[in-house]
């Protein structure tokens, strides 16, 4: 049985009620969802947060699945995208309005010279990531994070197919063009 079918039998289980579905469930998709917050939430370390939130909703709204409409992880995933949405959205507001502390200063500890430009690099990734577009972002982060396919993605952000493939290849175009060490640089 496939990833796609455990998936449809879990949420027929959970459906009829039982819970070890859930936790199945979670196993399946969560360190996905978990990544996939982590990089389009603009307060990352709130992606454990949204994740449980996701799940929650899987369980509560288990029974308005529809196969018909599309893959679980789909139907997973397009809650993960809008609750992103919505927890940037309140942050936003709740920065405008000064009601969030200071963010932390992360803790950049010099170390050995490869785990340094490993963490330059990644800066720069979450850099560019997060001057891309908005669909081009979710979609480069769902496939990155959630190791969703082209189909899932498209069906995910409501668009077609092709749609979602050109979004991926601009994004991907995007982020090599912008984090590639140019002459002066040494990798």
């Amino acid at each position: 049985m496939d990833r796609a079918q455990q998936a449809q039998a879990l949420m027929a289980a959970l459906s009829g009620g039982e819970r070890a579905a859930l936790a199945r469930l979670i196993v399946l998709y969560g360190p996905g969802v978990q990544r996939y917050a982590a990089q389009n939430l603009r307060q990352p370390q709130e992606a454990e947060d949204v994740a449980q939130e996701v799940f929650l909703r899987v369980w509560a709204q288990a029974g308005r699945y529809d196969p018909a409409r599309g893959a679980v992880s789909t139907w997973i995933y397009r809650i993960a995208v809008n609750l992103c949405i919505d927890r940037n959205r309140r942050g936003g507001l709740r920065r405008f309005l000064g009601l969030e502390a200071a963010p932390e200063v992360p803790d950049e500890a010099p170390g050995p010279e490869a785990v340094t430009d490993a963490r330059q690099r990644l800066a720069r990734i979450r850099s560019v990531l997060t001057e891309l577009p908005d669909r081009q972002r979710q979609a480069i982060v769902l496939r990155a994070a959630g190791g969703l396919s082209t189909g899932e993605i498209a069906a995910i952000l409501g668009i077609s197919p092709g749609a979602a493939e050109q979004l991926l290849v601009r994004a991907r175009a995007t982020l090599r063009a912008r984090t590639e060490p140019t002459a002066g640089e040494t990798q």
